[in-house]
């Protein structure tokens, strides 16, 4: 078989690199070979490609055959142009000045062309990069202009909830206060009725002690306290002063008073029950009204003298170690006292 100019691969996995070398077609692709003549790397834009030109040339000349990937580097690099015009050369067409000014001038335009491609392929590059920038910086924008939408929603959101929480919160106090103004209201208006009903009571019984009193006998002052103590509720002390006043009088003034007692109860005893179940009602009422701030006193009161004894309790049980070791140097004191007295008397 006869000599091959072919590619050896070298470099990593998804990486190649190759080596252009000159070997027997009888020989493995990665196996002996008889002259490296160059290298070609495909990664890099543009392909970089290392050849020995003169050597390339003699052995195309001397019959080596290209594979197709060597014969287009060859034909790159203007090894093929070169040996077509030496074989016009050798067949007399022309003069070897002649084939040296076309191979030249072939040279001169393929390394114009090749720079004018690689200018293409980096401002290709560069528009690119460009292009992705502002694409990125559109997003960006995009995304900033979102976030700003989002978070004005969310304020907007918390500034109604927060002026609903108010609105709800001042609701709630007014209707509190026109409750307390009401109770107050109700209060004040229970205490004039019964304040009423106790200077109708009065009235009633100063007018009934008129109509039983004669001429010439003293007022009884008997019922008329008695009325008083259901109306105005006096102490319990004047009742029994009054007891024994009345079992001092005379005998003959109790039969009398007795006997108009008795009148007076018959006319009187409708309107007193009246009178006395409308007192209880509203004593009722403003008893309820007055013990429940009396209970929760009670209770914050009891809640007080609770904290206070547990705070007692600590102060004895941290003053109580220390009155024990007060008492523990007290005594070394002493007994160091008595060992010096014991010293000195010896």
């Amino acid at each position: 078989m006869p000599t091959k100019m072919r590619l050896q691969r070298k470099g990593k996995k998804g990486r190649p690199f190759y080596h252009i070398v000159i070997a027997d077609g009888r020989a493995p692709r990665d196996g002996k070979f008889i002259e490296r003549i160059g290298t070609y790397n495909p990664i890099t834009k543009p392909a970089e490609i290392e050849l020995k030109f003169e050597r390339a040339l003699d052995w195309l000349q001397k019959g080596a055959q290209p594979t197709d990937t060597v014969r287009s580097i060859l034909s790159y690099k203007g090894v093929l142009f070169k040996n077509h015009l030496l074989k016009g050369v050798t067949k007399g067409a022309l003069t070897e000045e002649q084939a040296e000014a076309k191979f030249q001038a072939w040279l001169s335009d393929k390394e114009s062309r090749a720079l004018a491609k690689i200018s293409e392929t980096e401002e290709a590059a560069r528009t690119a990069k460009k292009k992705r920038f502002d694409d990125e910086v559109k997003v960006n924008e995009a995304r900033a202009k979102a976030l700003a939408a989002k978070r004005a929603k969310e304020i907007e959101d918390q500034v109604k909830k927060t002026k609903e929480e108010i609105a709800d919160e001042t609701a709630e106090t007014a209707v509190e206060v026109a409750e307390a103004v009401a109770e107050t209201e109700v209060v004040e208006a229970v205490a004039e009725v019964v304040a009423e009903e106790v200077e109708a009571a009065a009235e009633v019984v100063e007018a009934a002690e008129a109509k039983t009193e004669k001429p010439g006998e003293e007022p009884v002052p008997e019922k008329t306290e008695e009325v008083k103590e259901e109306a105005k509720e006096e102490p319990k002390a004047e009742i029994q002063e009054e007891t024994k006043e009345e079992k001092t009088e005379e005998p003959e003034t109790t039969v009398k008073e007795e006997a108009k007692e008795e009148a007076k109860e018959k006319t009187e005893e409708p309107e007193a029950i009246v009178k006395e179940e409308a007192k209880e009602e509203a004593k009722a009422e403003a008893k309820e009204k007055t013990e429940e701030p009396e209970a929760i006193v009670k209770e914050e009161s009891k809640e007080d003298a609770k904290e206070k004894a547990v705070e007692e309790t600590k102060e004895e049980v941290k003053e109580e170690p220390k009155a024990e070791v007060k008492e523990a140097v007290k005594k070394e004191k002493a007994k160091k006292e008595d060992k010096k007295e014991d010293k000195k008397a010896k």
